[in-house]
């Protein structure tokens, strides 16, 4: 069989560097990889569908599969996992000390359909009883001004986004002009360690391992998807491509946990590792659309519910047909 040549834009993690240096194969493929940072690989691949395979955000992709598009279908690869209890921010001088008490308050965000703040959205509405129409929402970029969504979105009653292009919620959040800010990428003040801006959470790890002990829930935050053109002139290589990120995966969850030596720059890596193989089994990063289903089925009742998603998506709807049985290695 002649190789299928495709074109991969991922990042750089270490679970799936084995796939892009060449190391594992896909089976029937070779790969041109990407070097490319993770909003360039979005906007590009979102707009234009420059390559065959992307890294892609689990909430616009299901915002764009919702809305019938199929230009790009998703194998269940799933790069990008955090919790994100830790991704809310107030000044330092702010009362605010508890996610209940951002009712009636002002929160910006980046984008209203980012992955990370439907979670975060989620977890305020269904595990701390925060109505989110009872917060005024601001849209802004994080650093610089201009940004806007990317999809169309069809909110809730009540709720309402107030854009602010001419502005960043950094300097919103430092000004007083909101009062927290909702985000995946920490705000410029935060990441240079300023003492005017916190965490609203003092102790989120606490909160997060105690939402995945209650819920099940592993957030995801991003996926893998394939042009609809390549997939159909070769529709083998959505299960291919699965297996080869499953057994790079499995090379990277190996290192973690190898006592010989730890491979990452990271003090005490692999009793971390172990911590994690005890609260979430040995494949403790799993791909698959079973191994997920809890995840997955939180994600998209909480995007259709804010109106993200234009109707309630299954796990089944996302992913390609030849990759919704168990993973094979």
């Amino acid at each position: 069989m002649n190789e299928v040549a495709l074109t991969l834009a991922i990042s750089d993690y270490d679970h799936v560097r084995d796939l892009t240096s060449g190391k594992v194969r896909a089976e029937g493929i070779t790969l041109t990889c990407l070097d490319l940072s993770i909003p360039e690989i979005f906007a590009r691949f979102t707009a234009h569908r420059e390559w065959d395979v992307s890294e892609i955000g689990l909430g616009k992709y299901a915002a764009l599969r919702s809305q019938g598009d199929d230009s790009m279908i998703a194998i269940p690869v799933f790069p990008s996992r955090i919790f994100r209890q830790s991704a809310i921010y107030v000044l330092t001088s702010s009362p605010l000390e508890d996610p209940g008490q951002l009712a009636g308050t002002r929160v910006g965000l980046p984008e209203w359909a980012q992955t990370a703040a439907i979670y975060c959205r989620g977890w305020l509405a269904h595990d701390c009883g925060v109505e989110l129409s009872s917060i005024e929402w601001h849209q802004a970029g994080v650093d610089e001004a201009g940004r806007k969504e990317k999809v169309a979105l069809q909110l809730p009653a009540g709720v309402h986004i107030v854009p602010r292009p001419e502005t960043s919620l950094n300097e919103l959040l430092l000004s007083g002009g909101v009062d927290a800010i909702m985000t995946a990428q920490p705000p410029r003040a935060f990441v240079a360690r300023d003492p005017r801006v916190r965490r609203l959470l003092r102790d989120p790890l606490t909160v997060e391992q105690r939402y995945w002990k209650q819920t099940g829930v592993f957030p995801i935050m991003h996926t893998v998807a394939i042009r609809r053109e390549a997939l159909e002139a070769h529709p083998w290589i959505a299960a291919n491509l699965l297996s080869a990120f499953e057994a790079a995966k499995q090379r990277s969850l190996a290192r973690a946990v190898d006592p010989a030596g730890a491979r990452f720059p990271i003090p005490w890596v692999t009793t971390y590792a172990e911590q994690a193989e005890a609260a979430h089994g040995p494949d403790f990063w799993p791909y698959g659309v079973e191994a997920n289903r809890v995840t997955l089925d939180a994600f998209l009742g909480f995007a259709h519910e804010q109106g993200v998603a234009q109707r309630r998506l299954a796990p089944e709807d996302l992913f390609a047909k030849t990759t919704l049985q168990a993973v094979r290695v």
